[in-house]
């Protein structure tokens, strides 16, 4: 018969053995920090971690995100040995296991619910995508965010809905990174008291000893940022470590930092390469050794003993089944007597909209002056903000110049002491592009802003929100040289062509008020697409929308917005955002000198593209061969659009510190200047 310690053993040695069996299957991956990590998540999730593996989308549960990426055989074990179940995009409980052992013995291939890192949305349980070094602690913090702001608006008394903790496993690696230190000084910053951080200091990084390029005292760093530091001196002491979770749990006026000293496992004593046990399989040899050194059947390969799973069952599976229950049926009572409060919870989890959400969205009169872009976004922002509590954001210190604070009353700021929709994400772009990302994972709709310039130090982050499908908006203003005297620094140039290379990102650059509006309406109504919208510093002409299209097209990419009389166009003219109007005043002035020509507005290439060929061709006739793009941008991959006998008006060289005027001039924004080229294809 096992006492509890001989368990707790075959456990996190069943964690291990699972481990480097996967690796070495696989010829690939990282098996040291697994095995070397063991006791920490057995403890944590045995323990401590409020999640129900039946249910692992249940809204209150704890958050466990592995920012170790490269660890995934750590989380993967978990996964199976406790029964996490799968659930499908429509969060239906598929009734089998989201792990199995096949999987975990098809580790690292194709199909497997096991790839190299973890990925969200590919297997249930998996609370984001990690691998990126420091992507997932930055993302935690959002998280965080999350739970604190649902459980100010939807806690009532004797309903407590919301209130979980998020607790995130790093390394070195992760606190080399820059975006870790954003997120942290934030966290630290915000007081965020539900957030715990499990620092593995084993001083190992894939180059080797972490001597070589990392010697700061992490811990002093930390309670710098205003955090609560602990540490506990051998990772595979379980007392000590159950100490440690428990301070955290009292501690409600900081986050919490545990200092985890471990060393790289690599098996037997006498194993010394420690790159080796850190980045690639131990061998078969070794694994023999160890599996010895463990007690462990040395032939045995991906063995489960049956009371590690019974354990499992009897602690984080019945431990969670019971809150699960008990907080299904508070929300029945809840129901009840906050019948709207439910509603919206269950909208808000399914990422369902109120009913008459978009019911307040501006629509703006015909005006020449017109509006700016960023001006437009933030009336139609919060317009439909009102209706959609769980719609929420800020701007990396740029909210005045990037619109995008809500004015309405109520809307407040969220801060240490606040639980407002207003938040303040200082001068840190890449942090604020994970957070956003980890708010939205937790279902609020989330939004970050700055300059477009910017968009590259938040790349990494948007490029994770698209790999995941999660709805996070990205907003960016000062979209082009329209930034004028700010010069070429400020300029962004590649950054439109670069985002649009993104896979699964939506860009959006709406060329007027009314397409900013539509722009809105359409984002709001994505699940599982992230979108860069994209908009102007300076004024937009308001089109006519009783003469020309009409701006609902904008959720099709692309739309007729001028053409000639006749509908059977010579010349086609093509752009996005500030250049459409440009391109509506060519227009003009080719039609008044007889050459029949379309202008159409391209917000969006990915939605555009998503339309079938039959409107495609409608809009863009194949037979009409004289073609020019307008865009102040880099020329990039217009071709696809232009074709080989097109003209594309951009930008070919980085911008210059000069009035607007000066250079729309100097770079041929101008309506003469782009009915030129038109002309010159038409009459050869």
């Amino acid at each position: 018969m096992h006492t509890s310690k001989d368990l707790d053993l075959l456990a996190v040695n069943t964690i291990r053995t699972l481990s480097m069996d996967a690796v070495q299957a696989a010829n690939s991956g990282h098996p040291g920090t697994a095995m070397a990590l063991a006791p920490v998540v057995y403890t944590l999730w045995q323990r401590y971690l409020r999640f129900d593996p039946e249910d692992p989308i249940w809204p209150n549960r704890d958050r466990f995100v592995l920012s170790v990426g490269h660890a995934s055989m750590l989380l993967y074990s978990m996964l199976h040995l406790t029964g996490v179940k799968a659930v499908d995009p429509d969060y239906e409980t598929l009734g089998r296991v989201s792990v199995s052992l096949d999987d975990i013995r098809n580790f690292r291939q194709l199909d497997s619910k096991c790839p190299g890192h973890p990925e969200y949305r590919w297997t249930s349980g998996i609370e984001t995508t990690t691998g990126p070094l420091g992507q997932g602690v930055a993302t935690s913090v959002g998280m965080a965010i999350a739970s604190r702001w649902m459980a100010s608006y939807f806690n009532r008394p004797g309903f407590e809905m919301f209130g979980y903790d998020v607790y995130a496993l790093c390394g070195d690696g992760c606190m080399m990174e820059g975006i870790t230190g954003e997120a942290a000084s934030l966290a630290g910053h915000l007081r965020l008291s539900n957030l715990c951080w499990i620092y593995d200091n084993n001083k190992i990084t894939i180059e080797g000893h972490t001597a070589w390029a990392f010697s700061e005292d992490v811990a002093t760093r930390f309670l710098g940022y205003g955090w609560n530091v602990l540490r506990v001196g051998d990772a595979n002491d379980l007392e000590m470590l159950q100490r440690a979770f428990d301070t955290f749990k009292k501690t409600d006026d900081r986050p919490t930092l545990i200092i985890v000293d471990s060393h790289i496992a690599y098996g037997a004593p006498n194993k010394q390469d420690t790159h080796a046990a850190h980045g690639s399989p131990l061998g078969e040899d070794e694994i023999r050794l160890t599996k010895r050194n463990y007690g462990w059947p040395e032939d045995a390969k991906f063995w489960v003993p049956d009371e590690v799973v019974t354990h499992f069952s009897a602690g984080i599976g019945a431990r969670g089944a019971s809150l699960h229950a008990d907080w299904g049926a508070r929300f029945d009572a809840y129901s009840a007597q906050h019948p709207d409060l439910a509603d919206h919870l269950t909208r808000m989890q399914k990422r369902q909209l109120p009913e008459g959400w978009d019911s307040d969205l501006p629509v703006f009169p015909t005006d020449p002056k017109g509006v700016a872009g960023r001006i437009a976004s933030g009336q139609a922002l919060n317009a439909i903000a009102k209706n959609v509590p769980w719609l929420m954001g800020g701007a990396a210190d740029l909210a005045p110049s990037t619109n995008t604070r809500l004015t309405f009353d109520d809307a407040g700021d969220f801060t240490a002491d606040e639980t407002g929709r207003n938040f303040h994400f200082g001068v840190r772009e890449h942090a604020m592009g994970a957070v956003v990302n980890g708010m939205s994972l937790s279902k609020i709709r989330a939004y970050g802003s700055g300059f477009l310039i910017f968009s590259d130090y938040a790349r990494p982050a948007i490029r994770l929100s698209a790999l995941m499908e999660i709805p996070t908006i990205h907003i960016f203003t000062h979209d082009s040289i329209g930034v004028g005297e700010d010069g070429p620094t400020h300029q962004p140039i590649e950054q439109l062509v670069s985002l649009r290379a993104i896979p699964h990102l939506v860009v959006l650059r709406p060329g007027d008020a009314n397409e900013v509006s539509e722009a809105w309406r359409t984002i709001m109504q994505f699940h599982h697409t992230p979108v860069a919208l994209i908009l102007s510093r300076q004024n937009l002409p308001t089109l006519d929308r009783g003469k020309y299209g009409p701006a609902s097209g904008v959720s099709r990419g692309a739309y007729i917005l001028a053409d000639a009389t006749d509908g059977n166009p010579e010349a086609l003219l093509m752009a996005s955002g500030s250049e459409v109007g440009l391109c509506v005043d060519a227009y003009e002035r080719l039609t008044a000198e007889g050459i029949r020509t379309r202008v159409i507005s391209m917000p969006s290439w990915e939605l555009f593209e998503h339309q079938d060929k039959a409107y495609r061709d409608a809009v863009i006739p194949p037979s009409v061969r004289a073609r020019v793009a307008v865009e102040q941008a880099s020329t990039m991959a217009w071709e696809r659009y232009v074709g080989l006998e097109g003209k594309i008006v951009g930008m070919r060289t980085f911008g210059a510190s000069a009035p607007l005027k000066t250079l729309q001039e100097k770079f041929g924004f101008t309506p003469e200047h782009v009915a030129g080229v038109v002309k010159g294809l038409v009459r050869g």
